[in-house]
């Protein structure tokens, strides 16, 4: 079993008795520490990174939003709030997941169960997870990487990068489309953390749902359709200057 590393900063003392009770009791998380300062909370964070910060967004002196932007980046937020319009705010910010109050424990352990898989893809067998292993993973550690392992009928399977040649989501899955596979690998995970978890060298998101394989495009035409061997994906406005940029980087002077 894996162990995450936890740290909570809420400027209300009963929220943060509320999830560091909810964080004793599950297995796989280790409380690090707790702040009602969310200065402080970031002083420590950069000397000490954990793996997941529980992170208010209404706080004095330093929002959640913005803290969580200058935390670390192996560091992946889950944000807690009881205001819903800072849900977009949060995912824009690469939040894991955000968490409405009242939080209850059930819903609390989907997003850490979210966490704790996107560590395991990320990690991979490469740190010793196993059914019969205990780590502590360390954020920071992960070393170069050609493969990640997907959660995908209720075991894991390695697929190197190399195979890849778009993923689509759909809400909190993804379908991987990999060369020479019929059907799509589906795994539950969101685009945002897919997203992180492939090398930006060689994949692009190009649309909300859509990630490509940048040396499996086939061609692109004027108006910014991507044809891999069979899908045409429409680039949208959102990330058009980014892929425009790396069509123009590839094009001989």
């Amino acid at each position: 079993m894996i162990h995450l590393t936890c740290m909570v900063v809420d400027d209300e003392p009963l929220a943060i008795k509320l999830l560091e009770n909810y964080i004793i009791r599950t297995p796989y998380l280790r409380l690090t520490a707790s702040f009602s300062d969310p200065v402080q909370a970031l002083s420590s964070l950069l000397e000490t990174p954990v793996n997941i910060l529980f992170l208010d967004v209404q706080m004095p002196d330093l929002d959640g939003l913005n803290l969580s932007a200058m935390a670390p980046h192996a560091t992946k937020t889950i944000f807690t709030t009881a205001f819903k319009q800072y849900a977009f705010e949060s995912y824009e910010v690469n939040a894991l997941d955000f968490l409405l109050k009242p939080i209850r424990y059930n819903k609390f352990l989907n997003a850490t169960e979210k966490a704790k898989q996107w560590f395991e893809l990320v990690y991979g067998k490469e740190q010793g997870i196993s059914a019969t292993s205990s780590v502590t993973l360390v954020p920071g550690q992960i070393s170069e990487q050609n493969s990640i392992y997907v959660r995908t009928n209720n075991h894991l399977r390695q697929i190197d990068f190399s195979q890849i040649v778009y993923v689509k989501g759909l809400k909190d899955y993804v379908y991987i489309y990999l060369e020479n596979e019929k059907r799509a690998l589906i795994t539950h995970l969101t685009m945002k953390a897919m997203e992180e978890m492939l090398p930006s060298n060689h994949f692009m998101r190009v649309h909300r749902s859509y990630i490509v394989a940048l040396d499996k495009i086939k061609s692109v035409d004027r108006n910014n359709c991507i044809y891999l061997s069979n899908e045409v994906i429409h680039v949208t406005e959102t990330y058009k200057e980014a892929f425009i940029a790396y069509l123009k980087a590839k094009i001989p002077c």
